[in-house]
């Protein structure tokens, strides 16, 4: 299997810039309120895929959008800003090292909104480590 076709590479992919953004986001904070920080980010973050979209061939307007998908994105796109604004805010205040561990408790609710909206099974190995990940964040904050 080629490894730009696993699934597994671009979650290894998302967890290594996640923490790089943990810490420049720590150091780029220093002068500046986590609501700055944040729009900074987004500012960022437009641009870029902007960018990528323009360079792919794949800025288009679709003369028809799927509602659903639509609605289903402007919620992700709150719930991605909500995330931003208390992670940045948690940065500002506390270490990036305890703050970050607290941060990756979102797997928990991911499992459980996984079952609870997509029929995805919690299978004994996912309660484990599950369990697991909870510990060990709390371990590593205490």
């Amino acid at each position: 299997m080629m490894i730009l076709q696993d699934w597994r590479f671009y979650a290894l992919m998302s967890a290594l810039f996640a923490s790089i953004t943990a810490i420049t986001g720590k150091l780029g904070m220093h002068d500046l309120s986590s609501n700055q920080a944040t729009w900074i980010r987004a500012v960022v973050i437009l641009i870029f895929t902007s960018i990528l979209l323009l360079f792919r061939g794949e800025w288009k307007l679709e003369t028809t959008l799927p509602a659903k998908s639509l609605v289903f994105l402007f919620i992700s796109g709150l719930a991605t800003c909500m995330s931003w604004l208390f992670y940045f805010h948690a940065l500002k205040l506390g270490p990036a090292s305890k703050v970050a561990p607290i941060d990756k408790l979102s797997i928990l609710f991911t499992i459980l909104f996984s079952y609870l909206f997509l029929a995805e099974m919690i299978t004994i190995k996912t309660f484990i480590g599950g369990a697991l990940i909870f510990a060990g964040s709390v371990f590593l904050v205490l």
